[in-house]
């Protein structure tokens, strides 16, 4: 038998063999482990709620928003040729089941808070397909805002280069497109969904947008990330502003016994620019018209209209 050094040729490695699972081999401690899991459901921990069955399905609530979203768009997700003469089908293929997920989502969240006192809800039902109709009411018109916040996108930023690379790509468009379906619940005092819908478009675009604040028309965020916009946030219209600003409420106590919601956080009237990395705080912080805020400023005091504020705080 030749040997194989002497021809030159090299036996094949050999493989490691891999690695079987073998699930049953330490059994007991898996089941010593779960008990503990359960055991730690007796305890007062606030998140063990074993009623959450019954709350929203995140999943569910999601996948309503994206058909909705596609109804907006519809130009620019069909999968198939569009016209007059198939539009109608073709949007209310999103909408059928975007309402459905919406109502029932929405009924769901209405029922819990109703159960647990933290809200009136006597007929849930009924709560959530009048809200969910009125939303589809105003859909028209927020395509035509989101229409002012795609053009202020394609005018304010010269690297765009064309009205489909923005609603495709740009971040900012996805975050406002949530903001502004989610600041319609908000405004019908829906529960939970529209902090799952301002949270998603947060974990999206890592734009964080509370669902409360109120939004003028042809506002822009260029580039985007680590953006925080407050709840009682006031933006007026033709606001653009850029990545890591805050306009953000200074520390205050929490008072679980108060009641409404007090204006926390700042104004930005029409035509102001902020540039990156400024912090805007406080809720009598008025930001006046045409002003431009230089990065990295930090404001806790009102500016005049026409301001120019760079390099140097506002205390």
């Amino acid at each position: 038998m030749l040997d194989p050094r002497a021809t030159g040729t090299r036996s094949a490695p050999s493989r490691p063999k891999p690695y079987m699972a073998q699930p049953f081999r330490r059994k007991a401690e898996l089941e010593a482990a779960l008990d503990g899991i359960v055991r730690s459901y007796e305890g007062p921990l606030e998140i063990n709620n074993l009623e959450s069955a019954a709350l929203p399905n995140k999943r569910a609530v999601i996948e309503a928003y994206n058909h909705l979203v596609c109804a907006i768009y519809v130009g620019f997700y069909s999968r198939r040729g569009l016209s007059l003469s198939n539009l109608r089908d073709s949007i209310n293929e999103h909408v059928q089941p975007a309402y459905s997920g919406f109502v029932e989502q929405i009924a769901r969240a209405a029922s819990y808070e109703h159960a647990l006192g933290r809200g009136s809800f006597p007929d849930a039902a009924e709560f959530a397909e009048g809200v969910v109709l009125r939303l589809f009411q105003r859909i028209p018109e927020l395509r035509r805002l989101l229409n002012t916040d795609v053009v202020a996108a394609y005018d304010g930023d010269p690297a765009a280069n064309s009205i489909e690379e923005i609603v495709f790509s740009y971040p900012a468009v996805r975050a406002i497109t949530a903001h502004r379906i989610a600041h319609v619940l908000y405004s019908e005092r829906v529960p939970m969904i529209p902090r799952i819908l301002s949270e998603y478009a947060h974990s999206e675009t890592g734009i964080d947008i509370n669902a409360g604040a109120q939004i003028g028309e042809g506002f822009f965020i260029d580039h985007g990330t680590a953006v925080v916009i407050g709840e009682t946030t006031v933006i007026g219209r033709n606001v653009k502003i850029y990545q890591g600003v805050t306009l953000g409420a200074l520390s205050a106590p929490r008072s679980r016994e108060s009641s409404g919601v007090f204006k926390r956080h700042p104004t930005i009237e029409d035509d102001v620019t902020i540039y990156a990395g400024a912090t805007i705080l406080g809720g009598d912080t008025v930001i006046g018209r045409g002003s431009v805020i230089g990065g990295n400023t930090w404001i806790v005091k009102s500016v005049e209209p026409g301001s120019k504020i760079f390099g140097r705080p506002r205390e």
